[in-house]
């Protein structure tokens, strides 16, 4: 690595680092668990593939989450790709009470006692592989035990907002 080129993160602004990583548009999901009989569930933008063989993907949990140990203890996951027609998921998961984020909302719940959400445009339930912590983070690596997909249009997120893939 070139020296000039070199730079110290510890010093940036950590609002100008998170506006220019926002310029990786991703897609948008739901991630759930299963821990001691309680349904966990948030958004998430961090989902990744990692492998097709074995198949395996990936994501991040920040570490003071209030759901941090139900993730990285539960034995597994479940992700929800949204739809772009579900942008008021996207949303209701972000926040509020765990009552609150799944009031109203159709679920499924797979054979591993995790719930996938319906209408989701594809979904993979995952056995926890690996943990790796990772600064403030720690990256769930996940076999995918069994998916589907269905076709529709997923939603996207770019520079802190919810947008369409396709126009």
């Amino acid at each position: 690595m070139n020296a000039d080129a070199h730079v110290n993160l510890e010093t940036l602004n950590h609002a100008a680092l998170k506006q220019a990583m926002g310029c990786f548009a991703t897609g948008v999901t739901v991630v759930s668990a299963c821990f001691d009989g309680v349904d966990h569930a948030m958004t998430c933008n961090s989902f990744n593939t990692v492998s097709l063989d074995p198949p395996m993907v990936l994501w991040s949990i920040r570490k003071v989450s209030h759901s941090h140990h139900a993730f990285t203890e539960g034995g597994g996951y479940t992700v929800s790709i949204l739809a772009e027609t579900q942008r008021d998921l996207a949303m209701k998961f972000a926040r509020g009470s765990l009552e609150e984020r799944f009031a109203g909302v159709p679920t499924t719940r797979l054979s591993t006692g995790r719930l996938m959400l319906t209408g989701a445009v594809a979904w993979f339930d995952c056995a926890i592989e690996k943990v790796v912590e990772a600064g403030d983070h720690d990256v769930l690596i996940g076999r995918v035990l069994t998916f589907a997909s269905n076709g529709q249009t997923p939603l996207g997120y770019l520079r802190g907002s919810l947008i369409d893939l396709v126009e």
